[in-house]
């Protein structure tokens, strides 16, 4: 096709590039956080992470969400993306998912930098060996018994989630640093 008209692109390459415009605004704040940034509390009701007495991370956490729900930290915003991607790419790889309790945010924004790009290129070894027929299959996440849902709503869910969490952790950063000056 041409005289203006875009070549036909496969459903993976439209989420593939989806997900890599997502993650261009990712590596955007990524790149400008400092250590300060990931665990400052923007409100006096704030959910972040803590070192556990086996020295592991953990995300603040109630089974049933408060009202009012709280303010996240930069840091557990971090840890709920490694969350939620992990469960994804265990779900898509037809592994045993991971628990929410076994999955610890890495202590300092170095090493969650380090995890997050690691989640990523984890991801796109599942994303990009996707064929038609797989994206078509029913998805084992994140809905549970819901037939209709396919593989392809599971990577734009992906897609969506962060970019929810990434205009999350850029509004986080700016306003924080709004706040200094």
């Amino acid at each position: 096709m041409w005289q203006g008209h875009p070549m036909p692109v496969s459903r993976r390459d439209l989420l593939r590039w989806q997900f890599d415009l997502a993650w261009s605004l990712f590596e955007f704040h990524l790149d400008r956080l400092t250590e300060e940034d990931v665990l400052w509390e923007p409100a006096s009701l704030c959910w972040t992470v803590r070192p556990g007495a086996d020295g592991v991370w953990r995300p603040d956490w109630e089974e049933s969400e408060p009202d009012p729900v709280p303010v996240p930290t930069i840091g557990w915003i971090g840890w709920h993306v490694g969350w939620w991607w992990s469960t994804a790419a265990d779900h898509a790889r037809e592994r045993t998912p991971r628990r929410r309790e076994d999955i610890g945010w890495p202590g300092d924004r170095e090493s969650a930098v380090e995890w997050l790009r690691g989640l990523r290129t984890e991801w796109l070894a599942v994303l990009d060996g996707f064929t038609d027929t797989d994206l078509d299959a029913t998805a084992p996440f994140p809905w549970q018994d819901a037939p209709e849902m396919t593989v392809a709503h599971m990577v734009a869910w992906v897609n969506a989630e962060l970019m929810k969490n990434v205009a999350e952790i850029g509004q986080l950063r700016l306003v924080r640093a709004a706040s200094a000056g």
